[in-house]
């Protein structure tokens, strides 16, 4: 490395490995929860008449108040909830942080979760605390109050379903985790289109708990959109550390028309949701492997040899993440995404040859 470059970043920046985004090109791509369905033929000339008329010569909308409208009707947030919106989820998780990060300050989250959490609390200068998930990838209850109690942090965040896992934490104990936390309390619902429980409509009960939400599992992951909705005084904080115009007109514009069809968006995502089953099924039947249920738009399943099940499918053209190194719970795991039928089936032919 550069030796100018080594004596000015910081130490735990250094230490850290970059997030690694594969090449996809030629490959059925089943490894990043994508929606593979593209937007609805009869709305693409429509969605090129906003996009056209979008004024590339001008910064957008700073307040993206047309967007913020047809978010609010579509998923129907609250009255007494205000938003602000990042360039995906990615940016949220970022602008609390950064509000947060006071000196000494600690982010908590539970693992194995979202690996964003823990970079992007090192990116913004939070110490990080992970509390272990028990055997089955439910909340400790036990560790996690312990862990509060020690660290008292800033904030906590929760994804939920639960990213790579899949699976719902249990209401009582997300509450619990609100009653008894000092800080922030962050309800990720990146996958909430799959699943069959929301925080939405209680989350206004709670003073110190905000949800976020992304768009980019319901198809419009290229937009690249994500939401903060919660009480106006928490908002307004974060709406000062974010980034003027963050939200290009492009986006703004694409957005704002996708939600305005927001059931056709919904549709896809109950098509997945019978998907999964049928997938899980299918998964369920091959030998020496166990599949763990979800509530998002991919499985997590365990063989017994993940790197070899890995390389095999990659050999065969098909692209999952291998989760099996990522954390020692999550030894010899892959993680697919809900493909369309024809993806979903040639999957399968592929790891039945793996195994």
């Amino acid at each position: 490395m550069n030796t100018r470059a080594a004596g000015l970043i910081r130490t735990e920046i250094l230490a850290l490995s970059a997030y690694p985004v594969p090449s996809s090109a030629g490959f059925i791509k089943l490894d990043a929860m994508e929606n593979p369905y593209t937007f609805p033929e009869a709305l693409k000339a429509q969605l090129m008449e906003h996009l056209a008329a979008a004024s590339l010569n001008r910064y957008p909308d700073a307040a993206a108040s047309a967007l913020r409208t047809a978010i609010r009707e579509a998923m129907g947030i609250p009255e007494a909830l205000e938003l602000v919106l990042g360039n995906g989820s990615d940016e949220i998780i970022q602008i609390i942080a950064a509000a947060c990060a006071k000196p000494g300050a600690t982010l908590l989250s539970f693992e194995p979760s979202f690996v964003m959490f823990k970079m992007i609390a090192t990116f913004c200068g939070l110490d990080y605390a992970g509390v272990p998930l028990t055997a089955d990838f439910e909340i400790d209850m036990k560790a996690t109050r312990l862990a509060i109690q020690k660290y008292q942090p800033a904030v906590v965040f929760i994804a939920c379903p639960n990213n790579p896992t899949g699976n719902l934490f249990s209401r009582e104990a997300i509450c619990e985790i609100i009653s008894i936390s000092t800080g922030l309390v962050v309800i990720d619902e990146a996958y909430f289109a799959f699943s069959c429980r929301s925080f939405l409509d209680e989350i206004a009960n709670f003073p110190n708990a905000v949800l976020m939400r992304t768009v980019s599992k319901l198809g419009l992951a290229g937009l690249r959109l994500g939401l903060l909705a919660g009480h106006p005084e928490w908002i307004r904080q974060f709406d000062k550390v974010r980034l003027p115009y963050n939200i290009n007109c492009l986006t703004q514009a694409g957005a704002t028309f996708a939600l305005q069809h927001y059931s056709a968006l919904l549709d896809q995502a109950t098509k997945l949701c019978a998907a999964r089953t049928h997938l899980s099924a299918a998964l369920a039947d091959l030998p020496g492997v166990t599949v763990f249920p979800s509530e998002a738009n991919f499985i997590l399943f365990k063989v017994q040899d993940s790197k070899k099940t890995f390389d095999s499918l990659l050999s065969r053209k098909i692209l999952v993440k291998h989760t099996g190194t990522s954390h020692p719970m999550l030894a010899n795991t892959l993680r697919v995404t809900i493909g369309t039928a024809s993806e979903n089936a040639a999957f399968v032919a592929a790891l039945r040859d793996a195994i």
